[in-house]
């Protein structure tokens, strides 16, 4: 059924009302963290451009080790959700068990490693001398919440691909509200300091981890059954999701190591390039909400065999999202200096992070399509696809080209700046070709 038709059927109908329904959810999730995200920085900021730019350094490897948890949450709602609507719930239950397990022992062996070479690590990339040493602080702390983060991404997507959203919602409600009063008291209030940033995400993790067990748990009631061909398929379709990110969290931190070799302006640069990207994940969010939607969506009709409802679907809610971030970064652009402002007093800090709105965002929307066409492609397994073509644009178009137009070539930020939306360019038609070619509807895999 062509698309055109496709939107005249009520079943459509149906599945676009479903798609809003998470994706709004999805979108106040991705809101909360996003506070969560604005409040560290807006800390930092209140301890000087340096804590600021260790802040975005520190937060940058924390996020690698939390690589193996996001490809675990990819294959866990491509499996789960075609489990839920293809075969019954014992399925279901034996597939929640096998993940838990995964993602305790994966957890709590990340957690390890963290605590023990977090601070090695940060020594190693060779960061300016002034930002080392609030980054290993900061690093050894976030990595005693490893194991606490794992366990919230991916019980929040167990709850997404059963349909149960909203407690998803609840208990990210309850982290943003602790992390971000703990965030002010113990940052501002106590003897801690700017490590009470931290601190404050280890305890809220601890307590939304807890809160989305207690979820889960009524879908295990009563089986303790794992079963390790599913979990060969959440691993089979989690690494390369994980491979992805890994790619993508090194690719941010060479980029802030790029920006580090600029002959002046180093600094304050690194802080108004993280300032930048929480002002630009700000407008992901509905981006990253829709993709997340798209993911249960078509996961969910492939799980019914309807491949071309599947198809349609994806397009549907990736042209509504669209027009939303287009909205958003318009919204942004035009009020680019007062929100640069906000997240910081130093002038020069912000005039950086101005250039940086004004430039990075012409290509939000494209980036925007391009993310939520992956997340139709990651519900049929095909992430190995989406790897593929954002690993290799990554590192062979985007880092060469900020380096040579930036450092190499001596013309400053801005131009790694258009290096980073050439990229995007390039990005999106690739990945635009490859949910139009349909070859992901025949890799969906029977479960």
């Amino acid at each position: 059924m062509p698309l055109k038709t496709a939107l005249k059927n009520k079943n459509i109908k149906s599945i676009m009302y479903e798609a809003w329904s998470t994706s709004w959810a999805m979108g106040l999730i991705m809101f909360f963290i996003f506070l969560i995200g604005l409040a560290d920085v807006y800390i930092a900021g209140r301890f000087g451009k340096e804590v600021q730019a260790a802040y975005g350094l520190s937060f940058q490897l924390y996020f690698i080790f939390l690589i193996i948890s996001m490809g675990l949450s990819i294959g866990t709602v491509s499996v789960v959700s075609r489990l839920f609507t293809s075969k019954g719930h014992e399925e279901v239950k034996v597939a929640i068990n096998s993940t838990l397990l995964t993602v305790i022992i994966a957890g709590f062996l990340l957690s390890i490693i963290g605590v023990l070479f977090g601070g090695t690590i940060i020594t190693a990339l060779n960061a300016p001398r002034e930002i080392k040493e609030y980054a290993v602080k900061l690093i050894s702390i976030y990595s005693i919440g490893i194991i606490f983060h794992y366990l919230t991404m991916n019980t929040n997507a167990i709850l997404r691909a059963c349909k149960e959203i909203r407690k998803s919602v609840l208990t990210m409600g309850i982290v943003c509200t602790l992390n971000v009063g703990l965030n002010f008291y113990l940052s501002l209030h106590t003897p801690l300091g700017f490590k009470g940033i931290a601190i404050s995400t280890v305890i809220s993790l601890l307590i939304g981890s807890m809160l989305n067990i207690y979820h889960v748990m009524r879908f295990t009631r009563g089986l303790s059954r794992i079963c390790i061909d599913i979990t060969k398929k959440i691993v089979r379709i989690s690494w390369p999701a994980g491979l992805l990110h890994i790619f993508l969290h090194v690719g941010s931190m060479a980029i802030f190591i790029i920006i580090s070799k600029l002959p002046q302006y180093n600094v304050e640069t690194m802080a108004a390039f993280t300032n930048g990207l929480k002002i630009e994940s700000m407008i992901f969010l509905p981006a990253f909400a829709f993709s997340m939607a798209n993911s249960v969506v078509v996961g969910n009709l492939l799980g019914k065999k309807e491949e071309q409802n599947a198809f349609d679907s994806g397009i549907l809610t990736a042209l509504l999202g669209l027009g939303i971030v287009t909205l958003m970064t318009i919204t942004v652009m035009f009020n680019a200096r007062t929100i640069a402002g906000f997240l910081s007093n130093n002038e020069i800090v912000i005039d950086i992070c101005t250039k940086y709105i004004l430039i990075a965002l012409i290509a939000e929307p494209l980036m925007a399509w391009g993310i939520m066409l992956a997340g139709g492609l990651n519900a049929s397994g095909d992430t190995r696809g989406v790897m593929k073509i954002v690993s290799l644009n990554l590192w062979l178009l985007r880092i060469p080209l900020s380096y040579l137009l930036g450092i190499y070539f001596n013309l400053g930020a801005v131009a790694i700046w258009w290096a980073m939306n050439i990229s995007i360019l390039f990005q999106t038609i690739f990945l635009t070709k490859r949910y139009f070619s349909k070859k992901w509807l025949l890799l969906a895999e029977d479960i």
